[in-house]
């Protein structure tokens, strides 16, 4: 598979997916956009993956969507364009593998809504958020105006938005957009070190329980519940459910299958 824009390579059970687009500051143009989508594919496709990671490439995550490209655009074409992202970034979310957005440094725009899509956010001390679209005369487009809210609040999320502030890491921690901020140095240790630890889980367990909270976050709580008992009752039908309580009796450390 040929990647012009981006990496993707393998550690052990982790993909490490990483914008690569350093003089850019990995800027999301329409064929960057289309290497994510190709490589979070052959993830999804790999049965040897068990968690996805990504990353940027030198100082930046993702400095958010290429101006450049986008400045002649039409209305039509400024539609297409804010799709594909929606497309490529909503693939992402909806993968049965988990993601972390291991943020590394700038993430705006199209950057922090690519880090909104993953599972969860893990950043360095250096990284920086912020949807700045309104500066520029155009609104978040990449879904920013509906995950933001959902992670923050929509307080937060309206003035962040409203205002076209940059937050750094601690800011970030501190409303609930990143889960952990580590040093710049230790940033992908770290990330693999929860991706690992994910990875040692019973595998068809770990992929229900996020279908279970994606689809139970869209819907009533008595739904939700629902969702959660088919999810639950389902995970007695594998061999990892029969291992992972076989081992616990037994005092000793699981060997899952994924089946």
């Amino acid at each position: 598979m040929e990647l012009a824009n981006v990496l993707l390579e393998k550690d052990g059970k982790i993909a490490i997916l990483t914008v690569n687009r350093p003089k850019a500051l990995n800027a999301l143009n329409a064929d960057t956009l289309l290497d994510i989508e190709k490589a979070v594919d052959a993830v999804a496709a790999d049965p040897e993956v068990s968690v996805l990671v990504i990353t940027g490439a030198g100082k930046a995550f993702v400095a958010g969507a290429d101006i450049a490209f986008m400045q002649p655009l039409s209305a039509m074409e400024g539609r297409e364009f804010g799709m594909l992202g929606q497309r490529v970034f909503r693939k992402i979310e909806l993968l049965e593998k988990p993601s972390i957005a291991a943020v590394n440094g700038f993430a705006l725009g199209g950057g922090c809504e690519l880090a909104m899509a993953c599972d969860f956010r893990i950043a360095s001390d250096a990284a920086k958020f912020g949807q700045p679209e309104v500066g520029l005369g155009i609104t978040p487009g990449y879904g920013g105006t509906q995950r933001l809210p959902r992670l923050v609040g929509e307080g937060m999320a309206k003035e962040l938005c409203f205002t076209a502030d940059i937050i750094d890491a601690n800011e970030a921690l501190r409303i609930g957009l990143v889960n952990h901020v580590v040093a710049a140095d230790e940033l992908m240790d770290f990330v693999k070190k929860v991706a690992n630890k994910i990875a040692s889980k019973g595998q068809v367990a770990v992929r229900l329980t996020k279908a279970a909270i994606n689809e139970g976050l869209q819907t009533d709580i008595d739904r939700g519940m629902t969702i959660e008992a088919e999810a639950f009752g389902l995970c007695f039908a594998t061999a990892d459910q029969k291992e992972g309580m076989a081992a616990f009796l037994e005092k000793r450390k699981p060997e899952f299958t994924g089946k």
